[in-house]
């Protein structure tokens, strides 16, 4: 596995307790991994492939406000608060996973600080950015859905250049706009700050990514 997100700030030690401690388990692109409103606290750390993170709105509509990759952690929430899921998991792509059972994943935070340590550095990450966003996006999260969705067009549509990715975008930026629920005026701001940082170049009907790292911790 590579050795970004979670699993990065693990010791060697720690990883091959973790991975003896679960089981690995492949889904096919668009499997449900979990499911908003479940009570399962299984945890996941992705192995291979792409994950998307969609929260149901009251009009019915899914909103996509997060992308996890190889290496990230999901589903921890469950495990420490014991509550039913606050998201559905989708994968984007053909994905395996270990799963570790949220009452042994949680035992093995109470007795080994280091797999604590770095599930601690994860929330900590996720909380600054959505605290940042709240700033730069004037309130919501609007900068995460952009980020998000962009990396999820990137994943089922995008072809690699080089470095780059170029995506034929397969809509126009008030459908886009529609499907991150937020206005248009506000996916225009937040491609516009992408743009301005150099993550992201446009044109007409197409999207360039030129610094995916960036992408993916904006859309985590």
């Amino acid at each position: 596995m590579e050795q970004t997100g979670f699993w990065a700030d693990l010791a060697p030690a720690d990883r091959k307790v973790l991975a003896g401690s679960g089981t690995r388990r492949s889904y096919p692109r668009g499997g449900t991994l979990c499911r908003e409103g479940d009570r399962s606290s299984v945890v996941l750390v992705v192995i291979a492939g792409h994950v998307r993170i969609v929260h149901g709105t009251p009009d019915g509509r899914e909103v996509v406000v997060g992308v996890r990759g190889q290496g990230d952690v999901v589903g921890e929430l469950a495990a420490i608060d014991a509550q039913p899921r606050s998201a559905t998991v989708e994968a984007l792509d053909d994905v395996e996973v270990l799963e570790v059972a949220g009452d042994r994943f949680a035992a093995l935070c109470r007795t080994r600080s280091r797999i604590s340590w770095a599930l601690l550095l994860v929330l900590s990450t996720r909380l600054r950015s959505v605290g940042r966003q709240w700033l730069e996006v004037g309130g919501g999260a609007a900068a995460r859905r952009v980020a998000a969705q962009l990396m999820q067009l990137a994943v089922q549509h995008g072809i690699a250049h080089g470095t780059d990715i170029r995506i034929a975008v397969p809509a126009t930026q008030a459908e886009l706009a529609m499907t991150a629920a937020i206005s248009r005026e506000s996916w225009a701001r937040a491609t516009r700050d992408l743009r301005r940082q150099g993550v992201i170049s446009t044109g007409r009907r197409q999207v360039t990514i030129h610094r995916l790292a960036e992408l993916r911790r904006l859309a985590s």
